[in-house]
């Protein structure tokens, strides 16, 4: 799976929210200022080349809807993103957020009850 650029994603990110959209619909979506018509276009359109989104004809305009489940690409973000800074380790991740204390000891104690949780299934 071919990563995203963070204009990619933010597009993305408002198709996966709309479920189908025309280019305009995600233009309207984007906080101001927001990008050109053009620019959007051209995102949506790299989307499709990388797979990411399909399109369906209406006369000369598009619609575009998500071609890759949300949470999947979340997986594989997460997954590369722990293996290329983390070692591969999710232990490591959680131990650099709760040393930058971006993390709280009651959401690790969550954290730690949804694991205890799937282990009794």
């Amino acid at each position: 799976m071919e990563r995203l650029t963070a204009q990619e994603e933010e597009a993305m990110l408002i198709l996966w929210r709309l479920k189908k959209a025309f280019v305009k619909d995600v233009v309207e979506q984007y906080a101001d200022p927001k990008p050109p018509y053009t620019t959007v276009a051209s995102t949506i359109k790299n989307l499709e080349r990388k797979q990411y989104v399909k399109s369906r004809k209406y006369g000369n305009i598009y619609e575009y809807k998500p071609a890759v489940n949300e949470e999947y690409y979340k997986k594989q973000f997460v997954s590369g993103f722990v293996k290329k800074y983390f070692s591969n380790s999710y232990s490591d991740l959680v131990t650099f957020f709760a040393k930058e204390e971006a993390i709280s000891a009651g959401e690790l104690k969550e954290i730690i009850r949804l694991i205890e949780n799937r282990k009794r299934r």
